[in-house]
């Protein structure tokens, strides 16, 4: 009709995630000195352009292209191989090689720096390069991870001999890792593997199968079998690295059966593994496999949860655009009373999964510093975040896509595929139970939670002395968290209540962070402070706090307000661009 006007939907694409989100930036002068900030803020302003522009566009491809396997040559002969579409190699090149994920933790180099990179530094960019594509950060996961594994336990002549192509940056000489451990009778029950070790003229061979291995054409993969004429349970496991390719250049003894058909991570092989008597080397001593691959589980827990809550964030900023920039009844969606409080809800949501990924990572440097008690703080820290964030995530991806609407359920927008990629960090390296349990397991049996207690009233301290009112409540709130947790942990009869428990452990935990954050902020004279102190006070209301679920919720309106007033710059500024385009 001549003279309409038609109204595109809103698109953020060309936006920087790193820049539309101004807390990330804030919270990183607290938890960075500032030769790291200097170091890494370019890298994450760098980032921040890509992931809302070329790794946006080459994920959505790369979901809907998915590796193939092939295993034989077009002659009939064994040729087994996968094929990964060239998108999702263009995002392995900027991830491992362009900006270093996977060797910044290891060793000096990475962005001109003399020495290791602090683990945060990492994490954040993680954090970024996730709001774009969730599948590879699995094998950047594990192949950071199985590093750090080998060069803890392993012999110093097994580290040497691969140590340079694990952490190097140029693709054509890179070594990626993965962890072949689940088996069909034996998925959460890692006591019950029955892949097998036998030792054959000094070498070791395995026989067995796995059930579900991803990045199984990885020229490196950590392995747990049982030695013949080992221990029964968990004790009588041992730790194995498995190469693909054998040092004379054959390869190794195990066969990709099939690759596996998954709702989400779709870009990313993950498969079925076969071993026939495959040669590997073991690693640390045998018997202690178990104990040995914790390290790396953990590591891949922690990394679950910085990418959990990296979606979350990602979703919030999809819904939050949307929001500012659509119109309906003649308003903003955003300017809409029950539009406010569901934006307020995931935006607590996802900055309780930051604020906690973030310090997990300061608890990491200093466990590996030698802090023994903030060891025992991460030890329990780590299952806290993948029990709650990973569960959280699902349901923020699916409140942002409700928020878009009919277009966020359609494939062509990213929704749908970070909804699906979202429910993974709840399955993979433990399911909801088993990871609540070892939260549990952490305060009956190694005092993590005594350190956990101890550290938040530590830090709970520095944020009253500095003036943040909000901290009173939050560790009261604590204090009541961990009493149920103890007695949870410590009566089997009451094994019932430990999702309860552990929930809000993590709530309270996160809620006091928040707090001592704003102590940080308010030191360093940044505004930011009031925020991090809200959103305290907004899971101390509404995740640990009895209400009436028919009372007025108007009163909610002005905290709402307040919450996003200054969560996010100016989303009106990149250049809109229509579906179609």
């Amino acid at each position: 009709m001549a003279g309409s006007v038609h109204r595109n939907i809103p698109d953020s694409y060309g936006s920087n995630a790193y820049r539309v989100d101004p807390a990330m930036a804030a919270l990183l002068s607290v938890y960075l000195t500032d030769d790291a900030l200097s170091l890494a803020a370019p890298q994450l302003d760098r980032l921040g352009a890509l992931v809302g522009s070329d790794l946006e566009k080459l994920a959505l491809s790369a979901d809907k292209n998915p590796p193939t396997l092939a295993i034989r040559s077009r002659n009939g002969a064994s040729d087994e191989k996968i094929t990964k579409h060239p998108d999702f190699q263009e995002l392995e090149r900027y991830a491992f090689s362009e900006f270093g994920l996977a060797a910044m933790s290891h060793r000096g180099g990475v962005f001109g720096s003399a020495d290791k990179l602090p683990p945060l530094v990492k994490y954040a960019l993680v954090y970024l390069f996730v709001q774009a594509e969730f599948g590879l950060m699995c094998p950047l996961s594990m192949t950071d991870s199985l590093t750090r594994t080998l060069v803890k336990f392993g012999d110093p002549d097994l580290v040497a001999r691969y140590f340079d192509q694990l952490t190097s940056q140029d693709m054509d000489d890179l070594f990626q890792g993965a962890m072949f451990m689940t088996e069909q009778a034996a998925g959460s029950d890692v006591g019950a593997i029955d892949t097998t070790a036998e030792l054959v003229d000094g070498d070791w061979k395995l026989h067995g199968d796995k059930w579900f291995c991803s990045n199984p054409d990885a020229a490196l993969a950590m392995v747990l079998a049982r030695p013949e004429g080992g221990d029964t349970g968990t004790k009588g496991l041992s730790l194995f690295l498995l190469p693909r390719i054998l040092p004379d250049g054959s390869r190794n003894a195990y066969s990709i059966l099939r690759l596996k058909d998954k709702m989400g991570t779709k870009s990313m092989a993950s498969g079925e593994i076969s071993l026939n008597g495959a040669t590997a080397y073991l690693v640390g001593e045998p018997g202690q496999g178990f104990k040995q691959m914790t390290d790396m589980i953990n590591m891949s827990r922690l990394a679950n949860g910085v990418r959990s809550a990296g979606m979350m964030r990602r979703s919030v900023n999809e819904a939050m655009f949307i929001a500012r920039n659509r119109t309906a009844f003649g308003s903003r969606l955003a300017d809409l009373p029950l539009m406010k409080v569901q934006l307020a809800k995931m935006l607590t949501t996802a900055e309780q999964g930051r604020s906690m990924v973030f310090h997990a990572a300061r608890a990491l440097q200093a466990a590996d510093a030698g802090d023994a008690r903030m060891a025992k703080v991460l030890r329990i820290l780590t299952p806290l975040i993948k029990f709650r964030t990973c569960r959280d995530a699902r349901k923020v991806a699916g409140d942002a896509m409700e928020v878009r609407g009919g277009c966020g359920y359609i494939e062509e927008w990213s929704d749908a595929r970070v909804l699906r990629d979202s429910h993974l960090g709840s399955i993979w390296e433990g399911t909801s139970n088993i990871v609540a349990l070892d939260v549990a397991r952490a305060a009956r049996r190694e005092g993590a939670l005594d350190a956990l207690s101890d550290y938040v009233r530590d830090i709970a301290g520095e944020a009253i002395t500095q003036g943040i009112d909000e901290t009173r409540p939050a560790l009261e709130a604590f204090e009541r968290a961990a009493k149920l947790l103890s007695e949870v942990a410590a009566d089997r009869a009451r094994e019932g209540d430990t999702r309860q428990a552990v929930t809000g452990v993590y709530n309270a935990t996160s809620a006091v962070v928040m707090c001592w954050e704003a102590g940080q902020l308010r030191q360093a004279g940044h505004n930011a402070a009031s925020d991090r102190a809200s959103l305290a006070s907004a899971v101390v209301a509404h995740k640990l706090t009895a209400r009436d679920p028919l009372a007025s919720v108007s009163a909610d309106q002005a905290a709402a307000d307040a919450l996003l007033d200054r969560a996010f710059d100016d989303q009106g500024a990149p250049i809109l661009k229509v579906a179609a385009e």
